[in-house]
Order: structure tokens, then C-alpha cells, then sequence
């Protein structure tokens, strides 16, 4: 079978102007009219993207900010023309880049509901069929005659979300928009994108919460520069995205390695082994603390380890450079979880050195095969020792 969604090639060119000179009075400007004022420069939010998407799936659109996400949305919604490529849908295309989006603020939210679902393709049928769904999903009931203008921005996402995933598209797109709404709002519309997607319809899912993307998207494409820097199953690429975007490299001579005890993947009851070395950096002192955490994507602390308070161990942190950490896999939580370093001085809370995120293991990837607990979390046996 086709895929539902086929990017060729697209690449995407905006021109940026350079001025030249500063301000200048009226008789400058004259003087200088036949003068060049500004050099242009090409610059390509979109290089050479290729991917496709089949019927039903739900792919998620990572990447820093920059990469070219919401540029690559536009181009699929038809907002804006790629500069080369082409793009074959073979669906109706539904999108929610931005709040308010296909709105008009003087119109009530009723007559809102109709512009924006004819934008979109609907027949004035499918959207009297979803009518009442839309408006009782929204939670604008009260103020479904009220000019949009008079919503606030929440109000504004819950109506445009609830049209968008209403009515009958084949492709639905949404950009991270779904931060402006409320902590309930966000669990409200997860569960009716998991059901929109097990209906046979198509997302595509931009948004920096790595845990809602895990438990949604199947695929993702990781986005960097432009391009297509990974195209994999999720949990494969969001690490590849968390190191990338959040490590901090100055930590001039320090050296952190993560190793798993069999060589290939921390199954259960065998050991992932973390080794500082810290023989070429000289900020560790008898006054510092060595600190070690583990917290799942949704922020639940799994362990904590910091040399600060263990007494006999902390007395020798100066004279040793190497400390193995060797925690043992027990059967964690059925959840993403990442690892934190931190440097400081012993009583006080703030880091000399701090690489958040430098060690990420997700379930049912290579890494880490055997996850077997769905919500309770066990801390693991820790086992430590200098080298």
C-alpha cells in the first residue's frame, strides 16, 4: 500500500537582507539612491527532507528550536511553497500550528466553527454531524455565541483543537501548540489523539514534551539544520535528541562513560556501570560532593547518589580520581529515564558542573529490553567503589 504522506526532496529558501549602512538624513538618502544599501544571503530552513508516512501512523517531528519543524508543518498544510521537492498526500489535511489560526475574532465561536471547518475542507454537513461533539470536547458551551475576541488564549486552543480533531480529515497536524493549554486540557487531548490515531487517521506531532511523544508517536524524525538527521522508532531517537540539545561540553578534563555489564544492554539483574573520572580536572576538591540521579522524562526521582553523604567515602574524594558506580536493573518502571551529573560544594545546592540528561535509556529500545513494571517504580541495589 502508498503511503498516506510522501516528502521528496523539500527544501526551503528564505532570502535575508543585510543592511549595509545606518540611518541617514533625507539628503543622504538621496545622494546614495543609486548606491547598494543591503546584501542578500540565501538561507535554507528546509534541506533536501525525505520521509514517508503511511496510513495510520503517528509520526513525531523533533528537533531544537530552529531545525525547521514549523517551516516543514507550513509546507505540508499548503501555507507556504516549498523552494524545490514535492509533497503527495493522499488525504485531506487537517493543521493546528498556532492559536487562533483560521479565526476571525469579530465572529462568535459558533460561526468560528464553521469558517474554520470549511478552511479545512469540511462539507457543511460533516460539520453539522460533529457539532455537538466539538463544542461539549472544547468546554466553551457557555460561550459558543460570544465573540471569539473575548476568549482568552486557552479558550481559543480548546475550540481550534476540538475542530481540527473532529472532523473528517485522513491527515491531522499539530504543532506545539497544545503548551498553551492546562495540565488537564493536555490529558484531555492525548486521549483523543490516541483514539483519532487507532481510528486509522494520520498524525503528525511536533513538540518538545519528549514524554508525551514517547507514548503517542511509534516513529519520529529528528530534525538538525534543516535535515533529516534520524528517522527511526521514538524511543530510538529521542535519545539521540536529548544528548544532542542538552550536554554540556565544558567540562574541561572531566570524563563520564556509562557502560552496560554484558557490553550490550542493561537486562534485568545485570549492572549499568557509571565511571567519573576525574584525573585531568582540577575543580574537585575534599570540599566537593559527586552527585548521581535518576528520574523518569515525566520527573519521578528513581535514585539519588551523592558522595556528600557518605562519610568514610567522602574523606578519600580527593585523593582518588576514578569512582565506578555499578547500579543494578531490577525491573524499573515501564518509562523513559534519564541521568543527571552534578558537580558542587558540600552544603549548598548549586553546581559548579551540571550535564542534565547525559545518559537517556528508553523502553524497548536496544538499550534496555526487558522492562516489566508498568507504574511502580524499585530503587535499584547501588554498588560503588573507587578504581
Amino acid at each position: 500500500m502508498k503511503p498516506i504522506l510522501e516528502v521528496q526532496h523539500i527544501s526551503k529558501k528564505f532570502r535575508i537582507n543585510h543592511e549595509q549602512q545606518p540611518y541617514l538624513s533625507l539628503r543622504d538618502s538621496f545622494s546614495g539612491i543609486f548606491k547598494p544599501k543591503t546584501v542578500t544571503e540565501d538561507f535554507w530552513a528546509l534541506n533536501d527532507v525525505n520521509f514517508d508516512v503511511q496510513q495510520g501512523d503517528t509520526l513525531g517531528i523533533i528537533g531544537k528550536n530552529g531545525a525547521g519543524k514549523s517551516t516543514l508543518l507550513k509546507i505540508l498544510s499548503k501555507i507556504t511553497p516549498p523552494t524545490s521537492g514535492k509533497i503527495i498526500g493522499r488525504g485531506r489535511i487537517a493543521s493546528l500550528l498556532e492559536v487562533g489560526t483560521g479565526f476571525h475574532p469579530e465572529l462568535s465561536g459558533r460561526e468560528n466553527v464553521f469558517m474554520n471547518g470549511s478552511i479545512l475542507g469540511m462539507r457543511r454537513s460533516e460539520i453539522l454531524k460533529n457539532f455537538d461533539e466539538i463544542v461539549n470536547f472544547s468546554g466553551v458551551e457557555k460561550f459558543i455565541d460570544t465573540p471569539l475576541k473575548h476568549y482568552s488564549s486557552g479558550m481559543q486552543l480548546r475550540l481550534a483543537f476540538a475542530v481540527a480533531a473532529f472532523l473528517e480529515n485522513e491527515i491531522l497536524i499539530i504543532d506545539e501548540v497544545l503548551a498553551v493549554g492546562d495540565a488537564e486540557f493536555q490529558k484531555k487531548c492525548m486521549g483523543k489523539m490516541e483514539d483519532v490515531s487507532k481510528s486509522g487517521k494520520t498524525i503528525l506531532f511536533v513538540s518538545h514534551n519528549l514524554v508525551a511523544l514517547s507514548s503517542l508517536c511509534k516513529n519520529s524524525v529528528l530534525l538538525e539544520g534543516g535535515r533529516v538527521k534520524m528517522y527511526d522508532k521514538t524511543f530510538n531517537v529521542i535519545p539521540n535528541y536529548v544528548k544532542h540539545d542538552n550536554l554540556v561540553s565544558n567540562t574541561s578534563g572531566l570524563k563520564l562513560d556509562f557502560k552496560f555489564e554484558n557490553n550490550k544492554s542493561w537486562e534485568i539483574n545485570t549492572y549499568l556501570e557509571v565511571i567519573v573520572d576525574w584525573n585531568e580536572y582540577s575543580k574537585i576538591t575534599m570540599d566537593s560532593s559527586i552527585d548521581i540521579a535518576c528520574y523518569t522524562f515525566d520527573g519521578i526521582k528513581i535514585f539519588a547518589f551523592q558522595t556528600e553523604k557518605i562519610n568514610d567515602f567522602d574523606i578519600n574524594l580527593a585523593a582518588n580520581k576514578r569512582l565506578k558506580l555499578k547500579i543494578n536493573n531490577p525491573g524499573l518502571v515501564n518509562k523513559t529515564i534519564f541521568f543527571d551529573f552534578g558537580l558542587r560544594n558540600k552544603g549548598t545546592g548549586a553546581y559548579f558542573l551540571l550535564l542534565q540528561k547525559c545518559f537517556v535509556i528508553t523502553p524497548g529500545s536496544l538499550l534496555l529490553p526487558n522492562y516489566t513494571r508498568d507504574d511502580v517504580i524499585i530503587v535499584p541495589n547501588l554498588k560503588f567503589e573507587y578504581l
